[in-house]
């Protein structure tokens, strides 16, 4: 016995023929889309670079053209005489700092030698800027003021490496002889001028207070006025 069919209005044909949905579309959509996704991204990092570039570009070309103004603007000759100028001068600075002062080893002398002593010659030797040498003959009153006067000349710090030799008394006094070295910054041309410079404002400055002293000195005091007195005489009473 047949089982009845009920009655429907969608077609068999419709049913059988709907499509099967496969699992493998979604990754196939999203695999889409990163890639649409990464082309975004690489064309606006390319479209960035393309106008960072015409930037660079652009500010090298502006820099370039400023310079060539601030070129331009120079005077070649000015500014070769300048150089000139400039090379003479660091040339001058160069030979004043390599000057010596041998008159200096006199002062030193002068101030370090003795009372007892008394130098009977004298030779300075400058052959080597950096090897200065002084060679001397003396006399002193014993041997202690020998003995003496290497201490001062260790101490001074202008002649190094002091050495007395040939000691010997004699009836008018102990005769030696002596060698040293000097120490080349001592005898500075520069330092020379600097402390000549030094000095001679500090004694325009001690002559010009003195000068101010004595005029303040020799300023007579004004008497005080009879009214003055007057007044004062009378409020005491």
């Amino acid at each position: 016995m047949d089982t009845p069919t009920q009655p429907t209005f969608i077609p068999h044909e419709a049913v059988s023929a709907a499509p099967s949905r496969r699992g493998g579309g979604g990754l196939a959509e999203l695999a889409l889309l990163v890639s649409i996704i990464l082309f975004i991204i690489s064309a606006a990092l390319g479209v960035g670079v393309f106008l960072y570039t015409q930037y660079l570009q652009s500010s090298n070309q502006s820099k370039l053209s400023q310079i060539n103004a601030a070129q331009q603007a120079f005077d070649p000759t000015f500014v070769q005489q300048m150089t000139r100028l400039d090379t003479r001068m660091n040339t001058a600075q160069s030979l004043i700092t390599a000057h010596l002062a041998p008159t200096q080893i006199f002062a030193v002398l002068e101030q370090s030698t003795v009372q007892d002593i008394a130098f009977t010659s004298f030779t300075f030797s400058a052959a080597n800027p950096q090897q200065l040498s002084l060679t001397m003959s003396g006399v002193a009153g014993s041997v202690n003021s020998v003995a003496l006067q290497a201490q001062v000349f260790s101490q001074s710090g202008v002649i190094t490496n002091p050495i007395f030799s040939n000691i010997d008394a004699q009836p008018d006094g102990v005769h030696f002889n002596f060698t040293g070295l000097i120490n080349p910054s001592a005898l500075s041309y520069e330092s020379f001028v600097s402390g000549a410079s030094s000095q001679s404002a500090q004694t325009q400055g001690q002559t010009q207070t003195q000068t101010q002293t004595q005029q303040t000195q020799q300023t007579p005091s004004t008497p005080a006025s009879p009214f003055e007195s007057g007044t004062a005489s009378s409020t005491s009473h």
